[in-house]
């Protein structure tokens, strides 16, 4: 009886390597948040609120449900270089625009935070800067939770301050 259970655990276990092999990039649970063959082009920090909305759950009860975010991104030198709302979309001050998906996230290594991402660009308009981009990184975020007080009318919005650098890749 003991080898059976041990052949039963040594088969648990392998089926649970196999099973974490098998995780696509695409999954967003994914861990790694690195992007695959692309070089940087830029790194701008970002400050900022991600905004909420007071809804139904299928329960009928209300809750926070993440909305949109809002922020500025400033360049080495502090100057406001690209703007970035839902879509999610990132605009700079040159015309350029993307608008991303999410690939992969994990979780903040700052308690209390929004998870940092890697986003593939799926669309561009314009020409500029951000023209050239296939990726944008979400790291070392702080704070963007949702609000802890909780909500009571529907459609309702709340807000919560983040920050967080983004790094956009070719």
């Amino acid at each position: 009886m003991f080898r059976n259970y041990l052949h039963s655990g040594f088969a648990t276990v392998i089926v649970s390597i196999l099973s974490a092999c098998a995780t696509t990039p695409a999954d967003p649970v994914s861990s790694s948040i690195d992007p695959p063959q692309a070089e940087r082009v830029m790194t701008l920090v970002a400050s900022g609120v991600q905004t909420y909305s007071c809804e139904f759950d299928a329960q009928h009860h209300l809750s926070w449900v993440f909305k949109s975010p809002q922020a500025t991104l400033y360049d080495e030198r502090g100057h406001a270089a690209v703007w970035h709302i839902a879509g999610p979309t990132w605009g700079a001050q040159d015309g350029s625009r993307i608008t991303g998906r999410v690939l992969a996230q994990r979780a903040s290594e700052t308690p209390a935070s929004i998870p940092q991402l890697l986003l593939e660009t799926h669309s561009t308009s314009g020409v500029g800067v951000l023209s050239v981009v296939r990726y944008v990184q979400r790291v070392h975020t702080v704070g963007g939770l949702m609000p802890t007080a909780p909500c009571s009318t529907e459609h309702e919005n709340g807000s919560s301050p983040y920050f967080a650098d983004y790094v956009f890749y070719r």
